[in-house]
């Protein structure tokens, strides 16, 4: 045969499964686990879109120690009796069948998740082996599938997916295995992965099953799912039931200490769309068909700037968003824009404009549309993609905040102020971070310079080897400034203690004249515009007496670092110095010269004294006792705390960022009584030397 020959005889058509088991990452998008996954919840939202019609509410997941993984419910069971077209039962309709099941306009679910038809089928597809138990009308029917072909396995010596099997020849048949009551219904799948198919390396996930199995839980109120773990040997379980729907979600999801309590914004509205109908000639007849469709947001602002938005159609995760989320962006910006116009003289807005980035700082939010067959890009249903949503979307996010801005109750008036004034300090900290930007290269002493004069640079331009000492009163700069080494080692004083950013606004914050300093000195922004890669600095050192109020001053820029420069401390570039505390001089015999101990605590001091006496050595006195870091001059200051080859850095981490944010706002927020019993409970137990700890 020729090279270049090409006819219809050399093109291949895929009938079936076969398709499936050609192109997997068509229908699942991967064979890694994330399709693995995929395919696992294929299953499980067929059981959720039955809870969802009202029928059931238990889904039980089991990850088996063999592999295998098995989705029980308790719904009314996939159909058994026959399907008239393709005179095969519902069971094999339904698991051998591309694009079949009750979803397609045939009255049997108002909205549901599973829509293409192809998900029960995909997975038995791409499984070596697949078993589905079902309870109905009294009894246990059975059917098993071996890559997708229907047939027996000979399950003798145990049930295993390479037991020997005999495909069915002439026509299929549903066994009855069992008998149930008269009442009882519901549906058993247990199935093993192809592993011709997926990859060796790919498993379930139990962290994302779980965060699933928890979304999805939250999304459904009163839905029980239940997990059951038994891969190791050993049976862990974890259950997932919740009454109060997204709003409990939006309060899960919300990381910060809230602004504005959780706002609920529902609604509906109708729209036509023209779809293909089947017609009793067996054609396809285009028709318009009148849609509903509800909305249902969960909305909350926080006083943090990380932005949380999920997104779902009929409970299914939109990841890549679609028309419901441009609809809820683009109205909310829209309104709060025309409320921000309205009170811009209360709110002293300026010439600056609010763009959709300070709306979404802080925001935390839920957004849900149930629809009936909507229209996703591709089978894995990650974007939504029929277009009328939008306009239903933005109808009801603008008539329902609109409301809430116009409300006479007392609450909804403070709330909506704060969350105004909120909004107009993200956009004066915005274009004041793009002020910050303008001067983050850098400079040295003889380049015209917007960076605060009080500032003692450096010479490198290299920000891996640079590090800024941030220090406490001018005293101690004047000391730091002959101990440093003015290569590498800049300098920033501070003038006492600064503002408490846990409880003040964002505009307070910028208008701070300490607090500026440091985010123009860091050079890499704040907040969201926070940029590590632009930080001028490869180390910040916090330097400050070894007092209480120095410990105060060290507490008060970690909140700011922590609030605006994040990264920094996920980066582990954030660091504390040690200073001394005490200075003992021991004396020598003879021509030998004194030798200086340095202490760092109270008991360090008393455990030195009674190891001196013990050697019969005397000290001089009285001991120095630094109270300051003024008080120490430069040869001291570098030997002890600034000298790399001799100092002391506490670095400081973040190893969970949500209690660290509950922390933050326990001892530094608003709140004063859950301070105050903190600090009465952990009066006996806290010693001063872990102030530091």
């Amino acid at each position: 045969m020729s090279k270049s020959e090409y006819s219809a005889r050399h093109l291949s058509v895929l009938e079936g499964l076969e398709a499936v088991r050609k192109r997997p990452g068509m229908y699942i998008g991967s064979t890694d686990s994330r399709g693995l996954m995929h395919c696992l919840w294929e299953i499980i939202d067929n059981s959720v879109d039955e809870a969802l019609a009202g029928h059931g509410s238990d889904i039980s997941i089991v990850l088996h120690k063999d592999s295998s993984v098995e989705v029980r419910d308790k719904a009314r069971g996939i159909p058994v009796d026959i399907e008239p077209k393709t005179g095969l039962s519902g069971v094999e309709v339904v698991f051998t069948k591309l694009h079949a099941g009750g979803k397609f306009g045939s009255g049997s679910y108002a909205a549901s998740g599973g829509l293409h038809g192809v998900g029960a089928s995909v997975v038995n597809a791409l499984s070596e082996r697949l078993d589905v138990e079902v309870d109905r009308d009294g009894k246990i029917w059975a059917m098993s599938f071996r890559r997708g072909e229907p047939g027996i396995f000979d399950d003798s010596k145990g049930i295993k997916p390479n037991n020997p099997f005999k495909p069915f020849d002439d026509g299929s048949i549903l066994r009855e295995v069992g008998k149930v009551g008269k009442n009882v219904t519901g549906t058993r799948i247990r199935y093993w992965s192809d592993p011709q198919i997926f990859i060796k390396d790919a498993n379930f996930s139990m962290a994302d099953l779980t965060d699933r199995a928890r979304q999805t839980a939250f999304l459904v109120p009163g839905l029980g799912i239940n997990i059951d773990d038994q891969r190791s040997g050993k049976s862990e379980k974890q259950e997932f039931r919740f009454a109060g729907g997204i709003v409990e979600f939006a309060n899960y999801l919300a990381k910060d200490a809230q602004l504005t309590s959780t706002w609920r914004l529902a609604g509906s509205g109708e729209f036509n769309e023209t779809i293909p109908v089947l017609g009793e000639d067996g054609n396809m007849v285009s028709r318009e068909v009148s849609r509903n469709c509800e909305v249902d947001i969960a909305v909350r602002w926080g006083t943090g700037y990380d932005t949380e938005i999920k997104s779902f159609v009929n409970i299914i995760s939109t990841p890549k968003g679609g028309t419901h989320i441009a609809g809820f962006e683009q109205a909310l910006l829209k309104t709060l824009r025309a409320q921000i116009d309205a009170n811009s003289r209360k709110l002293k807005l300026g010439n600056d404009k609010v763009e959709k980035e300070d709306i979404l700082t802080g925001l935390t939010a839920v957004v849900t549309v149930r629809l009936a067959e909507p229209q996703f890009e591709g089978q894995t249903k990650e974007v939504l993609g029929t277009p009328a949503v939008k306009n239903i979307v933005a109808n009801v996010i603008t008539k329902t905040l609109n409301d809430r801005f116009n409300s006479s109750k007392r609450d909804d008036k403070a709330q909506s102020a704060l969350l105004l004034e909120k909004i107009v300090a993200e956009m004066k900290s915005r274009v004041s971070a793009r002020a910050h930007k303008e001067t983050q290269r850098r400079k040295n002493a003889l380049e015209s310079s917007s960076l605060p004069s009080k500032l003692v640079d450096c010479r490198t331009a290299e920000t891996a080897v640079s590090e800024l000492f941030i220090v406490e009163g001018d005293s101690a700069l004047g000391t730091a400034k002959l101990a440093r080494n003015s290569e590498y080692q800049a300098l920033l004083p501070i003038r006492g203690k600064i503002l408490n950013v846990q409880k003040a606004s964002v505009s307070d914050m910028l208008s701070n004249t300490e607090c500026a300093s440091i985010i123009q000195v860091v050079g890499a922004g704040s907040g969201r515009s926070f940029d590590l890669d632009l930080a001028r600095y490869g180390k910040i050192i916090l330097m400050s007496d070894a007092d209480v109020d120095g410990a105060h001053i060290r507490t008060l820029l970690l909140t700011l670092i922590y609030r605006y420069m994040r990264p920094l401390l996920e980066d582990g570039r954030v660091y504390a110095a040690v200073p001394p505390l005490h200075r003992v001089e021991v004396i020598n015999h003879g021509s030998k010269a004194n030798e200086v101990i340095y202490t760092y605590s109270q008991s360090e001091l008393e455990n030195l004294l009674v190891k001196l006496e013990k050697a019969g050595k005397r000290y001089k006195e009285p001991i120095q006792r630094y109270k300051g870091l003024g008080e120490m001059d430069a040869d001291q200051l570098a030997e002890t705390t600034m000298d790399r080859s001799r100092r002391t850095l506490r670095r400081v981490n973040i190893l969970d960022a949500e209690f660290a944010e509950k922390t933050f706002e326990l001892l530094m927020g608003n709140e004063v009584a859950p301070r105050r019993d903190f600090i009465v409970d952990s009066a006996d137990s806290f010693e001063r030397e872990r102030i530091d700890a």
